[in-house]
């Protein structure tokens, strides 16, 4: 455990001090998320770690799960009105949240469902599951999303991030995205104007919220794509540490470098914090394998960034999105 572990923070003590007309505001907030989402979909002070790969993190002081494009622009007009800090969360699979959670309300958009297949486009909505959207393009005989088969993420999440793998990415499939903007105007957008890069795209700063993604694929014999889609995930279990909580790659590839292959030079496999260490399989993995805190994996992942610029001079940026509060 780290040395806060005994204490309160400056954020706990400032919520264990609130008066109760706070907790009255909290209830009524509530109240109001219960009429636009319905009340088995409002949970408070979720942990977080039960909605990450990492499996680590505390708890949202709201979560809420919304089903359609009404809810969501009824969800981001209260926040508006209100205030309340909003975080729009996918599978959680790129995501490491701090051991005393997030001060606002999580927006989970794994309702979000649906795929829909017109000739060679496919259309799903943003909480379908990358491994979801493959499968039903192998089954309908339709070749480009091969990559995707084994990536944890979400439709929402693989735009945002422009997730890639094996040398696809999302840019080369993705023809428009349905968004909707924080002030609620809901819109089609061409993917040429979404500023895709290597894992990152214009929604990192605008705060636009992927409803619905359009991608366009070619025919092929559902026999290769399966084949492909075979070999790539036997690659994945024979290289990645697939068996502990992980986050996935969590740092960007430097330019003409692999980070993995950095980490590992400067002799950092196994390095460890609490429960969370470098991954021995794959160096390019920072892993929650002994039940780690979240401030566990953050500390191995600072050290690794540290320890790879001081030997190499190569700073390694941070795949994995950092959120909330830690001890």
């Amino acid at each position: 455990m780290s040395q806060g572990d005994n204490r309160l923070s400056e954020n706990q003590q400032m919520r264990k001090n609130e008066p109760a007309s706070v907790n009255e505001a909290d209830k009524a907030f509530q109240a109001e998320l219960i009429r636009i989402v319905g009340e088995t979909e409002v949970l408070q002070n979720e942990p977080l770690k039960n909605h990450t790969t990492f499996q680590a993190g505390g708890p949202a002081r709201f979560f809420v799960r919304p089903e359609s494009a009404e809810a969501c622009r009824a969800l981001l007009a209260l926040c508006r009105q209100e205030g309340m800090p909003l975080f729009l969360m996918g599978n959680g699979s790129n995501l490491l949240v701090g051991d005393l959670g997030y001060n606002g309300l999580i927006l989970s958009t794994d309702r979000l469902l649906g795929i829909k297949i017109e000739g060679n486009l496919l259309r799903a909505g943003a909480g379908v599951k990358l491994s979801q959207v493959a499968a039903a393009a192998l089954k309908a005989g339709l070749s480009g999303l091969e990559f995707a088969s084994g990536i944890p993420g979400s439709v929402g999440g693989a735009v945002y991030m422009n997730a890639g793998a094996y040398g696809g990415e999302m840019v080369n499939v993705l023809t428009r995205v349905r968004l909707l903007t924080p002030e609620g105007e809901e819109k089609w957008v061409p993917a040429s104007e979404l500023g895709l890069g290597y894992r990152e795209s214009r929604l990192m700063k605008t705060g636009e919220m992927v409803l619905e993604a359009e991608v366009c694929l070619a025919p092929a014999d559902p026999a290769e794509i399966k084949a492909t889609m075979d070999d790539y995930n036997g690659r994945r279990r024979d290289k990645q540490p697939l068996e502990h909580p992980s986050a996935g790659s969590t740092f960007k590839r430097p330019e003409g470098l692999f980070a993995g292959k950095l980490i590992e030079d400067a002799g950092l496999k196994g390095y460890r914090v609490g429960g969370a260490c470098v991954s021995e399989k794959h160096a390019g993995f920072v892993v929650n394998d002994r039940h780690g805190s979240a401030s566990d994996i953050l500390a191995v992942c600072r050290h690794v960034q540290e320890t790879v610029e001081n030997t190499y001079g190569v700073k390694l940026a941070m795949e994995v999105k950092i959120l909330g509060d830690f001890c």
